[in-house]
């Protein structure tokens, strides 16, 4: 397993970071505590100093985007936040990324550009709350903005190229060993958790007689998943591959209006999809 693990998929790391415009007012800290009569330090007050400003929040709403969008496409590796990227999604991944480090450029450049003007408009917004030796010059600004990637290779287990007796070198390659097959484990039980995930909710949406309420996206996220797993099943698991045929072909040509408005359709696919479950 370890070899084609190598082999077929690389480790990647995602690191991005934000100006938080956060900074504690110690000042309106100890009022609070006046004004509450607190024998105590008893919380602590921060201001947001660009409160409203959406050139910063869409910046902030992109990068959760971007963190989500990498968690989907990987799987998990490391408690460091390392995850394993397959080689079947390899350069879609590289080119969505790409778009991604573009439009974050682009509005890191365009808040960047703003922040005297926003700076002037947080005068009028945070009133006696303001002071301007709050913000620092654009030039320290920029560096408080990232989006890195990192790429590194699968490391083949049982390579322990150090000097200890043959004893003590076959308890750390065992020991290596059940580590990394653990991590192959961990990143396959993710995939498994995602189908049985989505198939828990088709069933809970639509299982009933009475008319049901649920978004158009229900199927097409079913259905994206399908796709996404033919890439992710990095062990070539056949039973995985199984049940990623059988949950494709369940919902494949549904359309969400007539689920809505057939009930008998409605319990056709919770039966497919339920006998899938047996096997999730």
């Amino acid at each position: 397993m370890s070899n084609s693990i190598a082999s077929s998929a690389v480790l990647v790391d995602l690191n991005i970071s934000v100006w938080t415009a956060r900074k504690l007012d110690k000042t309106v800290s100890k009022e609070i505590d006046i004004d509450k009569n607190t024998t105590t330090k008893a919380g602590n007050y921060n201001k947001h100093l660009l409160a409203g400003a959406g050139e910063l929040e869409r910046i902030t709403k992109l990068s959760t985007e971007i963190r989500d969008w990498h968690t989907r496409q990987t799987l998990p590796w490391s408690d460091t936040g390392t995850r394993l990227l397959p080689m079947t999604n390899f350069f879609d991944y590289k080119n969505q990324l790409a778009e991604y480090e573009g439009l974050f450029k682009e509005r890191v450049e365009s808040f960047l550009t703003n922040y005297p003007k926003i700076i002037t408009v947080m005068a009028y917004r945070l009133g006696k709350l303001f002071n301007r030796e709050d913000y620092p010059d654009v030039d320290v600004i920029a560096k408080r903005f990232n989006l890195k990637q990192t790429i590194m290779p699968v490391p083949e287990a049982g390579d322990f190229r150090v000097n200890v007796d043959t004893d003590m070198k076959d308890q750390l390659e065992n020991e290596y060993q059940k580590a990394y097959d653990d991590r192959v484990n961990h990143a396959m039980n993710d995939a498994w958790s995602r189908v049985h995930k989505t198939v828990e909710h088709i069933v809970e949406r639509l299982s009933g007689n009475d008319k049901k309420i649920f978004r158009d996206s229900l199927v097409d996220n079913a259905l994206d998943l399908t796709q996404l797993l033919t890439k992710l099943n990095v062990t070539k698991d056949p039973r995985l591959e199984q049940v990623r045929v059988k949950l494709e072909k369940s919902l494949m040509g549904v359309s969400p209006s007539e689920l809505r408005e057939h009930a008998d359709l409605r319990a056709d696919i919770v039966q497919k999809v339920n006998s899938i479950m047996e096997n999730v």
